[in-house]
């Protein structure tokens, strides 16, 4: 048990002020973990965004009509599909997390950055588009997508379910997986890896200080490494 944080608050919040999703990709890299990355693809709205939180994902799927009348499921009967259920089944702290659907629409936008701020989610990773951007942009919420794009996923798109595993890219997500992401990309910290990968990102971030110190100083990258093995 890490005497480093006592809590994900505060975990959160060191890893916000003083780690990048690239040491936390080093460290799992060397844990075995290789394929953590979301796509290069999935960015920032503004380049100072960071998420970090617990995942809440939601399974995104393509449909044909706003509303289909002749159905065996239900949830093709409601625009939207259960996308308002997955909204507000948000809690403080996590991050909604959506893939599925085919990039042809938007799965984020302003007003459901205005209620996931109410709850106080952590932020929104999708694997598709984000829409309604100067709002988002104003309102400050952390928001990684594929790019912005304003076609509505009303006629075009459902939320079939949430907190369930799926996967992004090619990536698991389950539930209560931590997403961090930042500029450099997103990566997805499985639970039972967390706690090796963070004190060990917080370790290197550290050391890394003390090599950069060295270098300004004049020392050779040559000698760095093998005086603090980081480089």
């Amino acid at each position: 048990m890490t005497t480093l944080w006592k809590d994900d608050a505060e975990l959160f919040n060191i890893a916000r002020k003083e780690l990048f999703t690239a040491l936390v990709g080093d460290v799992l890299d060397k844990m075995g973990y290789l394929h953590q990355f979301l796509p290069p693809h999935i960015k920032p709205l503004r380049r100072d965004m960071v998420v970090i939180g617990r995942a809440m994902p939601v399974l995104e799927a393509d449909v044909f009509a706003e509303r289909q009348l002749d159905t065996h499921l239900e949830v093709m009967r409601k625009p939207f599909g259960i996308m308002f259920e997955a909204l507000d089944q948000l809690k403080a702290g996590e991050v909604y997390i959506c893939s599925g659907s085919s990039p042809r629409y938007a799965l984020w936008g302003g007003l459901m950055s205005t209620r996931a701020i109410a709850i106080g989610a952590a932020g929104a990773v999708v694997d598709g588009y984000s829409r309604d951007t100067n709002e988002i942009l104003r309102l400050g919420f952390p928001t990684f997508s594929q790019g912005t794009y304003a076609q509505d996923q009303g006629p075009r798109g459902k939320v079939i379910d949430y907190r369930v595993p799926i996967e992004f890219g090619g990536i698991p997500v389950r539930p209560g997986n931590i997403v961090f992401g930042d500029l450099d990309g997103v990566i997805i910290v499985p639970q039972e890896a967390e706690e090796e990968a963070f004190a060990g990102a917080i370790e290197k971030a550290r050391g890394e200080k003390q090599v950069k110190q060295a270098l300004e100083a004049g020392m050779s990258t040559v000698e760095a490494f093998e005086k603090f093995g980081i480089m």
